[in-house]
């Protein structure tokens, strides 16, 4: 049965021209009245018929990116090469460019789902989900659902940085190699003679914290040092406090460190500054390595130690999958490579 504006009116006891409002966005409704019409939508899976231009159509010509932090290099990289990939796509139906939103959702699962539903009452062309997925089943099993729902409303789904969750309908997904690129990282660090390595992670919770991760502590064990790691592993923020304040904490737990190893370059950062707060030098005294490469890791001083992901070329490839001007890989999935970068930030300990 299909669902109307007026059973949604009538489940939250308000007229269909104050859903309408609600929905429509363009005239202000007190806030319990809003929070009660969108209950009732979500209760009735309610979708929005989307803009006039668009009712005769299966989709709009909106294409939506899900980011957890526009303002963090990693998804901004991504996000900025895919929104422009959309631009250069198929013309909408009105022979213009498509249009691409970014949703920033600052990491919260509740966010995530919340665009995801949005998009869809718009009847958006495609998505695009960047960066590591949330580790909770929950979540997992809720966002295949949401994705099962896009799908069947002929909504292309596309992941880039994000790994599938099985059951989930998508047209492609790219994931990158943070387990081979942290692997090789710490292999680096061994290799010079490093045998104290702290490794600050990222939260405990993300995908992308656990691969990174993984990588480090395969290396670490193929070296005999594997029953060391978990004492030298502090999880935090992707942020640069985090690398900071992680640092000195590893730093109180292992005096003699000789090499930090951070989730990302922003967090080595942080790491940095806690090295040279304590006057130690870099590297002379610690080695210090990030991961990512993004643009101002080379201008760091020392120049960063990283492991470079080809962020921009994803995006953009997310992009093209997105309004169908390239075909999906094999399988729907791709694995994207990851490149050791050695710079000035790394060299043998002391002794």
């Amino acid at each position: 049965m299909t669902i109307t504006l007026a059973d949604v009116a009538a489940r939250a006891r308000v007229s269909p021209a104050t859903v309408s409002r609600v929905l429509n966005g363009n005239y202000p409704v007190a806030a319990s009245t809003r929070e009660r019409v969108l209950r009732a939508v979500d209760e009735l899976d309610y979708v929005l018929n989307g803009p006039a231009s668009s009712l005769a159509a299966a989709t709009s010509d909106l294409v939506g990116i899900l980011v957890n932090d526009i303002a963090d290099p990693f998804f901004g990289i991504m996000a900025g090469a895919a929104q422009g990939a959309i631009g250069e796509g198929a013309p909408g139906r009105a022979g213009g460019e498509k249009l691409a939103v970014v949703c920033n959702t600052g990491g919260s699962p509740e966010r995530e789902l919340t665009y995801l539903t949005l998009l869809q009452r718009q009847r958006a062309e495609a998505v695009v989900l960047t960066g590591g997925a949330l580790e909770d089943p929950r979540h997992s099993a809720a966002m295949a659902a949401r994705f099962a729902k896009l799908a069947d409303a002929g909504t292309r789904v596309v992941l880039c940085g994000r790994p599938p969750v099985p059951g989930d309908a998508f047209v492609a997904a790219l994931t990158f190699d943070n387990q081979g690129g942290a692997r090789r990282l710490t292999e680096h660090l061994l290799a010079l003679g490093h045998r104290r390595i702290g490794y600050v992670a990222g939260p405990a919770e993300r995908t992308t914290t656990r691969h990174r991760l993984e990588g480090h502590r395969e290396a670490m064990g193929a070296a005999g040092l594997g029953e060391g790691v978990a004492r030298l592993t502090v999880h935090g923020p992707y942020d640069r406090r985090s690398g900071y304040e992680a640092t000195l904490e590893l730093l109180r737990r292992e005096p003699e460190l000789t090499a930090v190893v951070a989730a990302n370059d922003t967090v080595a950062l942080g790491a940095c500054a806690a090295l040279r707060d304590r006057g130690l030098r870099i590297p002379q005294d610690v080695s210090v390595a990030g991961f990512d490469d993004l643009p101002f890791s080379v201008d760091a001083m020392p120049a960063l130690t990283t492991v470079r992901l080809p962020l921009s070329e994803a995006g953009a490839r997310a992009g093209r999958l997105a309004v169908g001007t390239e075909t999906p890989p094999p399988g729907g999935m791709a694995t994207i490579g990851a490149e050791l970068m050695v710079r000035a930030s790394t060299g043998r300990p002391r002794g």
